[in-house]
């Protein structure tokens, strides 16, 4: 259930029997023909699905992440890592002071994955409290679903082109653009927006859609695993 569908009463309430949240976070970025919000709608929507038959809370979606490599693109916006990482902590420190005790930091952008190890170590300095950091779509199961499904899943390509993530009115180009790679551009900006062009890493733009609420179906039920059994 989300956070913003709930008064402080009923957290309150709900603090007198769980102790779960789910803290969702993504990035604003540039995702070729898809919405520049795609990371943070993905790990919110993950997350809410996952959550809802459990009862547990989500927090809205931290909106911006570390993005560096894409701000030559219009419409991205990036944090340093350690800006995101005092953001989330002091929130964290918010909510345990609450009553939270478990958290579930449900991640939806790659250059996010470092503060992992950080957050984690917050959870140890407390007592009582634990956290799982999950980047949604590098966990195993719905890894492997993706490559069993098509070839080169990746940044803004058919991986994350789902009817949630797309825009009206915006027509995906036909056929596989060729794989591209900017691992050793990712400190300028400029260079990466003339490597990737229109910004997908390369690969398919789309797959049908009931290819994609099979692989949504696999990472959602990862989620809700996690909450039902992994601490």
């Amino acid at each position: 259930m989300r956070i913003a569908d709930l008064n402080w009463m009923q957290v309150e309430e709900y603090l007198e029997r769980d102790d779960r949240v789910v803290v969702p976070v993504g990035s604003t970025e540039q995702h070729g023909y898809l919405s520049l919000a795609v990371d943070l709608i993905l790990a919110e929507r993950v997350s809410v699905e996952a959550a809802e038959p459990l009862g547990v809370p989500v927090l809205p979606a931290m909106p911006f992440g570390v993005a560096p490599a894409f701000t030559a693109y219009p419409g991205t916006v990036s944090l340093r890592l350690e800006t995101l990482v005092s953001v989330l902590t002091e929130a964290l420190d918010s909510l345990y002071g609450q009553g939270f005790r478990r958290f579930l930091v449900v991640n939806g952008h790659g250059g996010n994955v470092p503060a992992g190890e950080p957050l984690v170590a917050w959870a140890k300095a407390r007592d009582g409290a634990s956290l799982l950091f999950h980047s949604w779509w590098a966990s195993e199961r719905t890894m492997a679903a993706a490559d069993a499904l098509y070839p080169d899943p990746t940044h803004a390509n058919w991986f994350e082109n789902f009817p949630w993530t797309r825009l009206a009115g915006v027509t995906m180009p036909d056929g596989d653009k060729p794989m591209a790679t900017i691992d050793e551009e990712r400190g300028n900006p400029a260079r990466v927006r003339e490597i990737l062009g229109d910004g997908t890493f390369g690969g398919a733009y789309e797959r049908p859609d009931e290819d994609m609420l099979e692989l949504w179906s696999t990472a959602v039920q990862e989620v809700r695993e996690l909450l039902e059994t992994g601490w």
